[in-house]
């Protein structure tokens, strides 16, 4: 892996894995990754993830591209309305989210570990 490189768009290269980019389930190659995870999420306005996260064991950062998407912790909501507002949360705190509208987003988890 010494010296590769990899160039590619984030919609069509997330489309195959659920809108992850990197991490430890990757493929054999530079965006295979034990360090961190990193996702490009597009979420149609209405969208919910079914259920709640249990017993996470990494920390995540989500960060709105554009759109208005709700986040809640289990230590409370948090609304992402503004290009750039971001939630990170540690080891143990679950989620759910819904997008109120059309949303792009960025999300970045590490490790990146089997679960």
């Amino acid at each position: 892996m010494n010296g590769e490189v990899y160039a590619g768009n984030a919609g069509p290269d997330a489309a195959g894995n659920r809108g992850w980019l990197l991490g430890h389930f990757m493929p054999p190659g530079v965006r295979q990754s034990d360090d961190l995870e990193v996702k490009w999420g597009v979420h149609p306005a209405g969208e919910s993830r079914a259920g709640w996260t249990a017993g996470d064991t990494r920390s995540t950062m989500v960060l709105l591209i554009e759109g208005r998407f709700h986040l809640e912790l289990t230590t409370g909501g948090h609304l992402l309305a503004e290009r750039g507002d971001y939630v990170v949360w540690g080891p143990g705190i679950d989620h759910s989210w819904r997008a109120e509208t059309d949303s792009v987003l960025l999300t970045v988890r590490w490790p990146s570990i089997p679960l």
